[in-house]
């Protein structure tokens, strides 16, 4: 996904916790946990060790790809269960989990929802393991897993998730909750930004760090459009004491950053997709007409009335002279402070307060007539003129309970407030604590151009409310339209907006219906303190593809994702408001695009199964609503058993890598070959199946051989018994079922089936073929910047099941599909200080061999997931039948 707005400002938030099995006894429950009773050697809990946690972070243009890996070992003669929670922010949509149990990965995927539901409830009936993950609280939903390990195995835990940062007081915030609650060998925190408009700040600090590691283990910098942070404490320095076993790491890390503002608009145009960020400066503060309506109703009453004066007495000391406001109180009736608008002039506002400390809760809850009378007294001063000209009007509403007195039917409520509001000003519904309508109040909300937020029951609840405020004190403009060339855009996401407050950012997105056009204007106009305002920003199409070039720095085709991502979130919105076909409509787009994308949303369900018995294990990560509480902290449980299927793959230089399960090991060679050579990959003339690929090389290959790279770019795959035959490019695939063909594209997301075979096109991913039930090739598909000087497009290869191929298959891959044996002995330090040599006697060879490693894409092109292996030198000589050149064949067919 990371080769992948909300009305809450929320930043972005993850929480990383590592905690041995106390809970039982009343210790808190973690994130990311291994349980057992702590013993030795030091870093080894109950048998159990982590030696790896990572956090990385990706971000592009406030795009936010983030990975969450750990890795465990059991070193305990017996099986142990392994959990990993992650927290995760509520505005994240997750795009990928996968469970390595010693280089077998049990992958997630992203089903619709009541989908997901159901084999969940198949395999609740059947007495399988499963589990349903729903959770919620201030900021995170959790994300949990648990697996039983086998003694002496390893297990990585990856999870991705994706998120739009959202600007808030003038910069974007991402937050981590550190608490590995024990040593960890390999601890690491990485983010690396790349934001095209220049870095103007980047900061990063954490409650918890000492002297020294703010000296040694936390290094942050940032230069042009670059940012980079690292924390890297080593096991000594996470001690709480020199001589202590317990971690120091428990706390607040926090990254910050802004951009250059040298322009208030910035738009950037990537294969096909544009993303328009606004973020004026300067600009003075429109005035505003501000009604609170406060509830005091008897449910208020304690330590919610107190705080709600605390808070209300310091957003007084915020409000501006050139402001108007009033105060509206309800129980069962309704009190006004004022009879209307009133200027924030110094006598007016200690007069406020004195009002403000005399508040007290009493009696039932009359929403409905407060309401109306807040917007009647913003609509008269507005008709009436009664307060100056060029100013903004604002009603904010806080309450914790349900209408119960007046008219207490929501939907009539919503109706009464709608048409007394009219699309004139936004209302901001603050929900006090948990037992409240919070539906309704966001749905009443967002139809009037505003949002709910929910305010916690803590002790910083009157922070809540003062940070609220902030939020929305001071409107630089007031109803923004974002314009963009007619005929020219497609699928944009929202564009218009009633206000624009300081310190925030406006993001539209969208796509091209013209990729060749040589510019691409934007204007955006609103209504400021002083005047009407237009900002223009053209951009030259060529030298914006110039100042992009970077951007794989980080990750590709982002804005793309940042369009699907948008577009998601603010459908899901309008569904809330929806009815009939409408809301049918919206539904059927969100749920296409999160299905496309592979986001996990209120719509899709994360399925992560585990074969076993010809069965499946599942769990589903779910991503819960506002008002859910946690149902079930157990996502996945199973116990690790061998792979059926050892797997058999070429990718990269072209690197052929052979699973040898009997010796959970494996082995390597390249195949050194010019341009144009085609090889053969499989050959089983029983089956009637065969794969054949043909080299590449770079754009502007090095003469010198032993630094030219080369690739497979083409693929045939046939099958003679089904007069069935498949060519993949990195451009196309094309299918040919006896005469007739058919062509795709790898921007298809396409399935297609016959009698005994499937195939599966995931765009800009990999190709999935199988041939009845046994036989299963993926073609990887890797894509580099179309304008890199030296590398292009190329294909890998994977053999994922084999096992019902015959005796007779051959190739340079498929002669290893039967079991054969090796030794390695003698393992020595190499010619290269990091690696070591062997000696192997493979097919009656002695052989000089190299411990190495190579990627494995089989999940996905931007893993970094690494195969170990006994590298075979010279073409594999001595390893494979014959010489290489044995297997060069005339064409792919």
């Amino acid at each position: 996904m990371c080769s992948a707005m909300a009305s809450a400002w929320w930043p972005w938030v993850l929480v990383l916790a590592l905690l041995s099995g106390l809970a039982a006894s009343g210790f808190p429950r973690s994130l990311l946990r291994l349980r057992g009773k702590r013993s030795l050697p030091e870093g080894v809990v109950d048998g159990i060790e982590i030696y790896s946690t990572k956090i990385s972070c990706k971000v592009t243009s406030r795009f936010a790809c983030n990975v969450v890996t750990t890795r465990a070992v059991n070193h305990a003669d017996k099986a142990k269960e392994v959990s990993f929670d992650v927290e995760l922010p509520k505005t994240a949509f997750i795009t990928n989990f996968t469970l390595t149990i010693d280089g077998v990965t049990y992958p997630g995927n992203v089903k619709e929802k009541e989908a997901a539901k159901k084999q969940y409830e198949k395999a609740v009936s059947q007495g399988k393991t499963a589990g349903l993950v729903k959770a919620s609280g201030r900021k995170l939903e959790k994300f949990t897993v648990s697996v039983n390990v086998a003694a002496g195995s390893k297990v990585t835990f990856e999870l991705t998730y994706e998120e739009l940062l959202k600007r808030h007081k003038g910069k974007y915030e991402m937050y981590l909750k550190v608490q590995p609650k024990q040593l960890v060998k390999h601890f690491e925190i990485e983010a690396h930004i790349f934001e095209p408009q220049g870095i103007s700040m980047l900061d990063a600090e954490a409650t918890f760090i000492t002297n020294d590691l703010l000296s040694s283990a936390l290094t942050k910098s940032f230069s042009g459009k670059k940012g980079h942070v690292s924390f890297k404490p080593s096991l000594d320095q996470q001690r709480s004491c020199p001589s202590c076993t317990d971690s120091l790491l428990n706390g607040d890390f926090t990254i910050t950053y802004d951009v250059n503002r040298e322009s208030p608009a910035n738009v950037q145009v990537v294969n096909g997709y544009f993303v328009h960020f606004f973020a004026p400066q300067g600009l003075p503060v429109v005035p505003k007409n501000v009604v609170f309506v406060i509830d005091v109703s008897g449910s208020m009453s304690g330590r919610k009335i107190e705080q709600t004066r605390d808070a209300l007495l310091k957003i007084l000391e915020d409000i501006k002279e050139e402001d108007f406001l009033n105060f509206i109180l309800f129980s069962g009736g309704v009190t006004t402070w004022k009879d209307h608008l009133v200027q924030a002039t110094p006598e007016n506002l200690e007069e406020a307060r004195i009002f403000v400390r005399n508040i007290r809760d009493q009696g039932m809850t009359n929403i409905n007539d407060a309401l109306l009378r807040g917007i009647s007294m913003l609509n008269k001063a507005r008709e009436e003129h009664l307060t100056p000209e060029r100013r903004t009007s604002v009603i904010i509403m806080l309450t914790d309970g349900d209408a119960n007195t007046g008219e207490s039917r929501p939907e009539k409520i919503q109706e009464n407030v709608r048409n007394a509001i009219q699309g004139k000003f936004p209302l901001y519904n603050l929900g006090f604590g948990n037992n409240l309508n919070y539906n309704f109040l966001e749905s009443m909300a967002l139809e009037n151009h505003g949002f709910a937020r929910r305010i916690y029951e803590d002790s910083d609840a009157n922070l809540q409310l003062q940070g609220f405020y902030e939020e929305v004190a001071n409107p630089l403009l007031t109803d923004v339209e974002m314009e963009y060339p007619k005929n020219a855009i497609l699928d944009l996401t929202q564009n218009s907006y009633q206000h624009f407050y300081d310190g925030s950012e406006i993001v539209v997105a969208g796509r091209l219906g013209d990729e060749d056009t040589n510019s691409f204007k934007a204007d955006v106009k609103g209504r400021g303190a002083l005047n009407d305002l237009t900002f223009t920003e053209e951009v030259n199409m060529k030298e914006m593809e110039e100042a992009l070039k970077e951007r794989d720095y980080i990750f590709g085709n982002y804005i793309e994702r940042l369009w699907a991502y948008l577009t998601i979130e603010q459908l899901l919105e309008k569904r809330k408001n929806a009815h009939g076909e409408e809301k049918e409509n919206l539904t059927a787009q969100a749920l296409d695009l999160s299905l496309k994308y592979h986001f996990v949303t209120p719509l899709t369900s994360m399925v992560v199964t585990k074969p076993e018995d010809n069965e499946d294990q599942t769990a589903i990560a779910d991503k819960p609503g506002e008002a859910t509480s946690v149902t079930s902290s157990r996502a996945f449980q199973t116990s690790y058993q061998p792979p059926q299927n050892p797997y058999y793959y070429v990718d990269g230089d072209p690197h052929f890598i052979i699973q040898v399960p009997e010796k959970d090991d494996a082995i390597c060679f390249n195949i050194d070959e010019d341009p144009s050579t085609v090889l053969r990959l499989i050959h089983d003339p029983v089956t009637g199946l065969t794969v054949n690929g043909q080299i590449i090389g770079d754009k502007e290959g090095s003469p010198d051989s032993k630094t030219r790279k080369t690739y497979f770019g083409k693929l045939g795959i046939t099958n003679s018994q089904m007069d069935f035959r498949i060519e993949v490019t990195t451009e196309k695939i094309t299918l040919w079922n006896g005469i007739a063909q058919s062509i795709f594209s790898w921007l298809d997301t396409v399935t297609i089936t016959q009698d005994g075979m499937s195939l599966t096109i995931n765009r800009k991913k990999n190709m999935v073929v199988s041939f009845g039930d046994g036989v299963t090739f993926v073609v990887v598909l890797h894509q580099v910047w179309r304008k890199h000087p030296v590398h292009q497009d190329f294909l890998g290869f994977y053999v994922v099941d084999s096992h019902r191929m015959s005796t007779q298959t051959h190739g340079l891959l498929g002669q290893f599909f039967h079991p054969f044996d090796f030794e390695v002995s003698d393992i020595r330090p190499g010619s290269d200080p990091t690696k070591s040599d062997a000696t192997m006697v493979v097919k009656n060879h002695q052989l000089t061999v190299t411990r190495g490693s190579q990627k494995d894409y089989r999940k996905d092109v931007s893993s970094d997931m690494k195969v170990i292996c006994w590298f075979v030198h010279n073409n594999g000589e001595g390893l494979i039948d014959g010489v290489h050149t044995d297997y060069i064949v005339p064409n792919l067919s």
